[in-house]
């Protein structure tokens, strides 16, 4: 079974920084696809970056501001996440998709942007 280990969130002002890593218990090349989600309460889960064998894709709302990315030497994702709006205020949950089309969870990462 794959482990999805996060780390990074927090509390931090409009306007501020954060950056969230998510190590998996395998090889992070060898899923077809790795990202980032995220939920708020009474609303469902929604794609915020991934990285597949397609290339990189984020969801509108967060374009320009994240930035998805991978590191072999760390073997871990990482989601930048600049100019936070309150609107940005959501659980983040790391995704990773095997080559069997199974699909894995972190623990999730309380992320609150509020002044």
């Amino acid at each position: 079974q794959v482990q999805l280990v996060e780390s990074g969130g927090g509390l931090v002002q409009p306007g501020g920084s954060l950056r969230l890593s998510c190590v998996p218990s395998g090889n992070i090349f060898s899923f077809t696809a790795v990202g980032w989600y995220r939920q708020t309460p009474g609303k469902q889960r929604e794609l915020v970056a991934s990285i597949t064998n397609s290339g990189i894709n984020y969801a509108n709302p967060v374009k320009g501001r994240f930035t998805i990315s991978t590191d072999k030497g760390t073997n871990a994702v990482y989601l930048l996440m600049t100019s936070l709006k309150p609107e940005d205020t959501a659980v983040y949950y790391c995704y990773a998709r095997n080559r069997y089309f199974s699909d894995f969870w972190g623990q999730g990462t309380q992320v609150t942007v509020s002044s």
